[in-house]
């Protein structure tokens, strides 16, 4: 996705905005078209399903919604916005929402969407007839201090008619900002919009499971992982870069674009665990010097892979990869480590072939050159990329939250005091406070991600 596209498609969707209740059903229809073409460049999964769900409330002055992804017969909430409580926020501050599930059946109204593959209308939350197949639950609306009034549910079917989730926008506005019904053509708008974004929602979820296979084929080489980590990892990174962004003045447009390519690559921080040695990866202990020496060249490893970059989403890999290691005070690792020094792979080498990373005489297992195991001097402070620095936090923050084949998990009590502890040192003091103000997201995405 280039800066290009971003102006274009920013510029377009204010425009849009401004004249929805303007402009006639054509004009709106040339508009979404133009848009849709441009939603199809973006690459990750869950960015679009949350541009698809703002796109969809613009086009139909909704006030707020929720877009659900279909796994199995259940419906997972992925985001959910609503404006008018967005508005009692300090500006940069997202609102925070509860993750839930919903069965796919008739007795809610997403679900029954769902289920009967069909758009549901519903003028009155409030007022649905009693012979309805499906109910309001007002639980939800007492949950977030909110009332529903008007509502538009529709499943995402792809070319075989398969759902794969359900768009539900809420309380359609007047331009007195008074709720009014969805009309007719806002069901036809919306649907048309819907079937053609479908493509580029499954082009997403296929980018989405190419890095799922590569971040799978790392882990399954690491038992110590966690199934959901990079999934959390990446959720995190991008919560807390979108908040640090803001607050650094970031161009909405910048901002767009580096969130896309951040959050893949967030999750392909660990991909060089996959050149490390098992008898490393599959220690049950604790690692001796040596050990420990491989142990760190994942990180040069990894960053090996995007050695040749034809994308930017490869650039900021290797940046991820290649930094999430060092530490605000200088003591972290890679540094300024040369990725081309061969010595890097024959000390791999030598240690799966003799146990060791030491020149040995291959008669006698003698050694008979040391290699210098004093750690390099890492990266310091603002000398570490800011993508580098804020997956270090998310990865830290969800390894100790979790419980792992060696220790249980830590009480979210003393995980954040180890967080406040390690601002300055390991951590940018910075990104430590901003990870504080946008906490509450992140509690939302660790429950979307839970481990099994």
């Amino acid at each position: 996705m280039s800066i290009d596209f971003l102006d274009i498609w920013t510029g377009l969707f204010d425009h849009y905005y401004e004249m929805s209740m303007k402009i006639s059903d054509s004009d709106k229809l040339r508009e979404i078209i133009t848009i849709d073409s441009e939603l199809n460049k973006i690459q990750d999964q869950d960015i679009l399903l949350e541009r698809i769900l703002s796109v969809a409330r613009k086009i139909t002055n909704a006030d707020a919604g929720s877009i659900y992804v279909m796994q199995g017969d259940v419906l997972y909430v992925k985001y959910a916005q609503n404006n008018s409580m967005q508005k009692k926020l300090p500006p940069g501050q997202k609102l925070p929402y509860k993750f839930f599930t919903v069965p796919v059946n008739t007795h809610s109204i997403s679900g029954y969407a769902a289920k009967k593959k069909r758009t549901v209308n519903i003028p009155d939350y409030y007022a649905i007839p009693k012979d309805a197949p499906y109910s309001h639950n007002t639980k939800y609306d007492k949950d977030a201090g909110y009332i529903s009034k008007s509502m538009l549910a529709l499943p995402l079917l792809d070319g075989r008619g398969t759902c794969l989730g359900v768009l539900q926008i809420i309380n359609k506005m007047d331009e007195a900002g008074e709720y009014i019904p969805f009309t007719k053509e806002d069901e036809q708008l919306v649907e048309h919009f819907a079937n053609n974004v479908v493509i580029a929602l499954e082009k997403a979820q296929l980018t989405r499971s190419n890095i799922e296979l590569m971040a799978r084929m790392s882990r399954a080489r690491d038992p110590k992982e966690t199934s959901y980590h990079v999934n959390r990892v990446a959720g995190f990174s991008v919560e807390i870069y979108d908040r640090w962004a803001f607050k650094a003045g970031i161009p909405e447009h910048k901002r767009d674009k580096d969130r896309d390519v951040f959050r893949m690559a967030a999750m392909l921080h660990d991909v060089g665990k996959v050149g490390i040695s098992d008898r490393i990866l599959k220690k049950p202990g604790k690692l001796n010097d040596e050990e420990y020496h491989i142990m760190k060249m994942h990180t040069l490893i990894g960053a090996n892979f995007f050695e040749d970059p034809r994308s930017e989403f490869d650039i900021m890999a290797k940046v991820v990869v290649l930094n999430h290691h060092e530490r605000w005070d200088g003591t972290g690792y890679p540094g300024n480590a040369d990725l081309d020094d061969p010595e890097i792979i024959e000390a791999q080498e030598r240690f799966e072939k003799t146990g060791t990373v030491h020149h040995v005489d291959p008669k006698t297992g003698e050694i008979v050159r040391k290699i210098d195991l004093t750690p390099l001097p890492g990266k310091k402070g603002k000398d570490i990329p800011i993508f580098g620095r804020i997956v270090a936090i998310a990865d830290v923050y969800d390894a100790l939250r979790s419980a792992r084949v060696y220790k249980d998990a830590w009480t979210e009590e003393d995980v954040l005091n180890e967080l406040r502890a390690c601002s300055g040192t390991q951590f940018d003091p910075e990104l430590i406070e901003i990870f504080f103000e946008v906490y509450d997201r992140l509690q939302t995405i660790a429950e979307q991600f839970a481990d099994q």
